[in-house]
């Protein structure tokens, strides 16, 4: 059976209201901060799940050396054409997740915007984490930057509707799965007299539980923080970032 995330035409239909010229405009200044946050100046940077490639342009942009790895052919197409507009050299690599590694190469890896936690099986999060530790040279650092369990439970409502730019409605229904470790969404796109509807699912962790995580994979100081400014994390942080270290 094929995942959710596998289904091109979800991210095709949905590219125009997740990937607005805002969100690549955000991209430049949060990549400033993030930088900042990992304490990283120069060196190969892993963004991982790269989409459009908002990230991976604004870091080759800095001069840093950019692999960008995404599984989907047709956000990776979108982030060739951004790097190329932008005339910076990225390498851009097709692969899954759970599959790329890279012995010993980067000094920083990204997981940006909530791309962390897509499998049925968690322990498919662990061996992602393994797969970015062995990647990372010594003294390399990871930052996981997600929507935190803390907040979710705050202010997410099962039914949300809202009017995009287009004339568009978008229905969003949320449900919380397995003892608040999950969450389902279905995602309703109504225009005129046509609706398509997605469903897709994640892993959904708390400040600890994603830093224990990242402990059992082998990192060493994971700090938490709820925003790319290094705002502490809890009840109303916007996001959890987590920042860890290989030895």
């Amino acid at each position: 059976m094929t995942e959710w995330f596998e289904d091109e035409s979800f991210w095709r239909e949905m590219y125009p209201y997740m990937f607005d010229e805002n969100r690549f405009a955000q991209a430049v200044e949060q990549v400033r901060k993030v930088l900042k946050l990992a304490g990283i100046r120069r060196g190969a940077v892993l963004d991982l799940c790269c989409g459009p490639g908002r990230h991976s342009v604004a870091l080759a942009k800095r001069g840093f050396q950019v692999t960008a790895v995404d599984r989907t052919r047709f956000l990776l197409n979108k982030a060739r054409r951004h790097a190329k507009s932008a005339r910076v050299r990225v390498e851009f690599v097709l692969s899954d997740m759970r599959d790329f590694v890279r012995p010993n190469r980067y000094k920083l890896a990204l997981s940006m915007w909530t791309s962390f936690g897509y499998f049925d099986d968690k322990n498919e999060d662990r061996l992602v984490l393994r797969n970015i530790f062995a990647s990372l040279k010594p003294g390399g650092v990871l930052l996981i930057d997600v929507f935190g369990k803390e907040r979710m439970a705050k202010t997410v409502q099962p039914f949300h509707t809202s009017r995009l730019p287009d004339g568009t409605l978008l229905v969003e229904v949320h449900e919380i799965l397995d003892d608040w470790t999950r969450i389902r969404n279905e995602w309703i796109l109504i225009k005129g007299n046509r609706a398509k509807r997605f469903k897709f699912h994640q892993n959904v962790y708390s400040g600890k539980e994603l830093k224990d995580l990242m402990l059992e994979a082998g990192f060493a100081e994971v700090k938490l923080f709820g925003d790319f400014d290094g705002g502490p994390y809890g009840l109303d942080a916007p996001r959890l970032a987590a920042v860890g270290r290989k030895r």
